[in-house]
């Protein structure tokens, strides 16, 4: 019976997949060209990193091997990453096509030698080459390979009177495999192709993985809730790495082979690989995510009052991007912004950033105060629970936020420090009473909502920082639709601010009633500032 795996790409015999029809005739037909005759186009083949773009083009290979008017080679260049030698990487590949094509092929020695390689006089028939994990390659080697291939292009192009076989150069068809755009904006000396000829490799839409876990139902005789699949398309939003490896835990390792596979087993799957279990591909996420200067832009995108507009022409957007720590948030088809890939990405670096920057967050209340204003065996104060982290956060300021990060524009601690600092105050005070709370991001920018259960209740906390009133009014109408989601006739909306007196206090702080919805909404506004 197949499996899901994330191991690398997957195997078609072995492993569920999604046929990603589409998008392998494109590239197919890319690389063999409109007419065969005049010759293929040379491609970028990108996405950010386990979108499946090795096994895509690996489908492709076996296709093109199979017509017998082209050579094809695939040559993997990841194990040369640290190789800084240009001569040494091109006579690599020189020698990758001359071993798959049982030719002769001289040791270069200089870069124009390179360009010889694809003459007429060497190959048999016309070639199509890919090159997997090109942008592993220095920057130098990059450069140095493109300009031998753009010289190739060309020249192929100033013989368009002749067919492919018949021209000097037989380098029919390229594809340049990578995370990122390795033509774009990272090469100086500019795109050699036609960046149209691109191929960007996307997520998996939600019929791909319905399709892909319908597969699983069929092959065991196991039902998923329905419930169960759209949750796991809107945590991990089609992310091929991430959604197969949870296919894995759902199927597997806690897979109770029970006749229907439930919304609790996918609470306790998730649970784990929230908290406990290692995955390579959401650990090199949050690698990347802490590294400088990555990690102050990452604090940013936390910040509830504006989003951020996508550029990929920014380098550090770039770099996320293409590691799978942000994405793009489309508005109206024509305004792009910033947002987190999916929720599970989101909630993961939350919880890693909370617990580096608060590991230690001190006595939280004397052992003998009066608790039952904010908390008793039955019901929990959620108001009163913030009163009681102000007075906290303004006790233990100077010694808790000592080492927080500032922006180095203006050296003010980052919103999302607070957030971190408020969620981990509420887990330890929560957890000698049993209660447990946990981070939602309902939009994928800053907006944060922190779900609190205690003795069998649901509460919902959503944070955000006061900026003016007109973003205070539109919170109260994002409460009241987010309560009315989480089922809940009453919500608090938590603001934090720098400082409130106590006339705007009394001002803001009343209690908002949707009459549509029935719903409560009440403002709490938690002073940061001493």
């Amino acid at each position: 019976m197949r499996k899901f795996s994330s191991y690398g790409p997957v195997d078609k015999e072995l492993n569920y997949y999604a046929p990603r029809e589409d998008l392998i005739q494109f590239a197919y037909q890319q690389l063999l060209g409109e007419n065969p005759d005049k010759g293929g186009h040379y491609i970028t083949v990108w996405g950010p990193r386990q979108t499946g773009k090795t096994w895509l083009m690996q489908q492709i290979l076996a296709d093109l091997r199979a017509d017998n008017r082209f050579a094809v080679v695939k040559i993997n260049l990841q194990h040369l990453k640290e190789e800084q030698d240009s001569i040494s990487i091109i006579n690599t590949i020189a020698e990758e096509i001359a071993y798959t094509l049982h030719i002769s092929i001289p040791k270069i020695t200089v870069l124009k030698e390179f360009q010889q390689i694809f003459r007429a006089d060497v190959l048999a028939k016309p070639l199509i080459l890919m090159l997997d994990e090109f942008d592993a390659l220095n920057e130098k080697a990059i450069g140095n390979i493109v300009n031998v291939l753009r010289n190739i292009y060309i020249h192929r192009q100033d013989q368009s009177n002749k067919i492919t076989e018949q021209k000097d150069y037989l380098l029919h068809g390229v594809a340049l495999i990578g995370v990122r755009a390795v033509l774009g904006v990272e090469n100086v000396a500019g795109s050699p192709f036609n960046v149209q000829r691109g191929l960007h490799i996307p997520n998996l839409t939600a019929d791909e993985v319905t399709g892909m876990f319908r597969w699983y139902e069929q092959d065991s005789g196991q039902q998923f809730e329905p419930d169960v699949i759209e949750r796991v398309y809107y945590e991990f939003r089609g992310q091929p790495g991430l959604t197969c490896w949870f296919g894995e835990l759902l199927t597997e390792t806690y897979n109770e082979h029970h006749l229907t596979i439930t919304m609790l087993d996918f609470d306790i799957a998730y649970a784990m690989a929230t908290n406990a279990l290692p995955n390579n591909n959401i650990l090199n996420i949050i690698s990347k995510a802490k590294q400088e200067p990555y990690k102050d832009f990452v604090l940013e995108m936390f910040r509830t009052e504006e989003k951020r507009k996508f550029g990929y022409d920014d380098p550090i957007v770039n770099f996320l991007y293409m590691n799978g720590v942000i994405d793009q948030e489309v508005v109206n088809k024509k305004e792009l912004y910033l947002k987190f890939p999916c929720p599970f990405v989101q909630k993961r670096l939350f919880n890693t950033f909370a617990r580096d920057l608060f590991r230690d967050v001190g006595r939280l209340y004397d052992p003998f105060e009066d608790l039952s204003d904010t908390i008793t065996d039955t019901s929990l104060n959620i108001k009163a629970l913030l009163k009681r982290y102000q007075t906290y956060l303004q006790q233990n300021r100077s010694w808790l936020l000592r080492d927080a990060p500032r922006r180095k524009t203006d050296l003010r601690i980052y919103e999302a420090v607070y957030h971190f600092n408020l969620y981990v105050y509420l887990q330890q005070f929560l957890n000698s009473y049993h209660g447990q709370v946990y981070p939602e991001f309902p939009t994928g920018n800053g907006q944060i909502d922190l779900i609190i259960r205690y003795e069998g209740q649901m509460y919902g906390l959503e944070v955000k920082s006061f900026s003016n009133q007109r973003d205070y009014k539109e919170a109260l109408l994002q409460a009241t639709a987010y309560g009315q989601q989480l089922g809940l006739a009453e919500i608090t909306l938590a603001f934090f601010v720098e400082r409130v007196d106590e006339a705007n206090r009394s001002k803001y702080e009343v209690i908002y009633h949707d009459a549509a919805t029935g719903i409560t909404v009440i403002p709490v506004f938690v002073e940061i500032e001493i």
